[in-house]
């Protein structure tokens, strides 16, 4: 991947103690090797200029945001124009099946819907444009394969940790150190609510936000996403459920957004909640802390990777893959075009600068846990996660809400998911 050193200093920006926003959103294969563009022509727009479009699903960060000073930089280090277009609809596969015959240079895509526009044949394999993709941590790039083929490549990602405040749990005698797996967890929030304080607040809600929450405890179970009726993706979802009925957590986490959820956790009264690394700043602001979420058995629970990929989409003119190979590879490499949008860069030597810096989310803490992350589409389930999503999901609305056990909720959602998948 090429590296732009002058990036930063263009950009004059320090990224340091932004406020971030969350963005949703995602370890199987190794990158894949990438050839050269199907045009063998690496020179003419680059070197004559042009302009090209990239879509990005960010309206709240206008022109003289650190994201487009980022994108400008880059425009700048190629020589060329880049049109910015942040005002589709946020639903990218429509916007983009809708453009099909007026595809833009660079589109950018919340990881799991990749595979679905890959299969609809709208983007092109990084050995088709170019891309160089060899400096990619392969947990966050394989987000993006499929059959041994790279479909895009990250911005940046950022996850999910379980915060916590220590006033609370000083006030309850409760040790983080004591927190190792999710008995002791349970244990802890069983000790906190007996103080007269509440347990722990996240987003149970029915749509994927429920999902990107409920992996984490999933995966951590050793669940799989092709068995969702296993004991493992039971005692999982048990775990949940049990909070709920043991008023460890509230009722209101079958209604909470992570942003609601959030607001929960800020008002004081929590021990800890579940969210994402794009709450840190206001993390260190409330004086709380972080440690990764455990496994059932102890030590660290996979957490999904959220964050959007650049692909390249298909172009009656080829000869613009290469330059749309370098435009992405520019705000891929190094911090910057992460850093702007609050991801942990994609690569490690970019992820090791935004640590130094101490930059909120991207802490030495959430670069670990970006590491240890994995898509979820993870697996190569491609097209066919967002239907066990979906199945999920509703099995936890329907457990948690007392409809159903969880043995029986996830019994009925494998069974529609095979029915809708076979």
């Amino acid at each position: 991947m090429t590296t732009n050193h002058h990036l930063a200093t263009r950009i004059g920006i320090a990224f340091t103690g932004l406020t971030l926003v969350g963005v949703l959103a995602g370890c199987s294969s190794d990158p894949a090797e990438t050839s050269s563009p199907a045009t063998g022509d690496e020179t003419t727009a680059a070197e004559t200029g042009g302009t090209y479009t990239l879509w990005d699903p960010y309206p709240n960060r206008d022109d003289e945001s650190t994201w487009a000073m980022a994108i400008n930089a880059c425009a700048d280090e190629l020589g060329i124009t880049i049109d910015r277009n942040s005002g589709n609809t946020g639903d990218t596969v429509k916007d983009l099946t809708t453009a099909a015959s007026n595809l833009p240079d660079i589109a950018m895509v919340d990881n799991p819907k990749v595979s679905t526009l890959a299969d609809a044949g709208l983007l092109t394999t990084a050995a088709e444009n170019g891309l160089d993709v060899s400096n990619i941590q392969a947990n966050i790039l394989s987000a993006g394969e499929i059959d041994g083929d790279v479909y895009g490549v990250p911005v940046g990602a950022n996850t999910l940790g379980l915060y916590y405040n220590p006033e609370v749990l000083a006030d309850a005698g409760v040790d983080i150190a004591s927190v190792t797996d999710y008995d002791s967890l349970t244990a802890a929030l069983e000790t906190v609510v007996a103080a007269g304080h509440k347990g722990i607040t996240f987003s149970a809600v029915g749509t994927e936000e429920g999902t990107f929450q409920f992996l984490p405890w999933f995966w951590g179970a050793n669940a799989d996403l092709t068995q969702l009726d296993a004991p493992e993706s039971v005692a999982a979802l048990q775990l949940w459920t049990d909070w709920v009925a043991d008023g460890l957590a509230p009722q209101s986490v079958l209604t909470n957004t992570q942003g609601t959820s959030w607001d929960e956790f800020l008002t004081g009264e929590y021990a800890f909640a579940e969210n994402g690394s794009w709450f840190q700043g206001q993390a260190d602001e409330a004086g709380y802390d972080v440690i990764q979420i455990p496994g059932i058995n102890g030590g660290s629970a996979p957490a999904p990777t959220g964050g959007e990929f650049m692909s390249i989409p298909v172009q009656d003119d080829t000869a613009r893959y290469a330059t749309s190979a370098k435009i992405v590879e520019c705000l891929a490499d190094g911090s910057a075009g992460a850093t702007s949008l609050g991801y942990v860069a994609p690569n490690a030597e970019g992820a090791a600068a935004q640590a130094a810096e101490n930059t909120a989310g991207a802490t030495e803490f959430w670069v670990k846990a970006v590491a240890d992350a994995k898509p979820r589409t993870a697996d190569n389930l491609g097209t066919d996660y967002p239907i066990i999503s979906e199945q999920l999901y509703t099995a936890i609305q329907v457990a948690l809400s007392g409809g159903a056990s969880p043995e029986d909720a996830l019994k009925d959602a494998q069974a529609e998911a095979d029915s809708r998948i076979n």
